[in-house]
């Protein structure tokens, strides 16, 4: 696609242009619709602690988007609007299922205390995850949001329905948080 200068336009309009197309059921503009924002979807629910139900909730997310077609409005922008959906499919799925963070705490208390190379970093990684987990949906869902997926603190608020200033609030707390958790597990494995 390219403008009447020839330039491509910007993501942001591709995905406007494609959900016209999908409001009126061209399904191929949905399928490229899918294709462009799997992944992060896919990496928003990762990142949120639903490893093992994130392609579940993806494909969810995205049979939202295709459900309420007709309610998107092209004043905002597309992945707001994906993102107020995966949301809301991941408290749905929240509200359906208990969480297996312990059984996340297992395998990293198996794995050997070792701070050097991909060793390390895999430690490092499980780390920060646990230290997620632990925060409440609240704090996780801005840290993830901002962090993770790169969203503006406005974005977020637009996706979550709260002010900006709410959404600052929780994430200094979410990080101050964090650091304590992962300060407290520090101590104890040197102790």
């Amino acid at each position: 696609m390219t403008d009447n200068a020839g330039h491509e336009p910007d993501a942001e309009i591709q995905d406007q242009y494609l959900m016209e197309r999908v409001r009126s059921g061209d399904q191929d503009a949905f399928a490229v619709l899918i294709r462009r924002h799997q992944q992060s979807v896919l990496n928003f629910f990762r990142r949120l602690g639903a490893y093992s139900n994130a392609e579940d909730l993806a494909q969810e997310t995205f049979l939202r988007v295709f459900r309420y077609r007709f309610k998107y409005k092209p004043v905002a922008k597309f992945t707001t609007f994906l993102y107020t959906l995966a949301r809301h499919a991941w408290a749905d799925g929240l509200r359906k299922a208990m969480r297996h963070a312990a059984i996340a705490e297992r395998v990293a208390n198996e794995l050997p205390a070792s701070d050097d190379g991909a060793m390390g970093r895999t430690r490092a990684a499980m780390d920060a995850q646990m230290a997620l987990e632990k925060l409440s949906d609240k704090l996780r869902v801005v840290v993830v949001m901002s962090m993770y997926q790169g969203m503006k603190y406005e974005e977020i608020a637009e996706i979550l329905d709260i002010p900006s200033g709410t959404v600052k609030s929780r994430m200094f707390t979410a990080l101050n948080q964090l650091k304590e958790i992962l300060d407290d597990r520090s101590r104890a494995k040197h102790e």
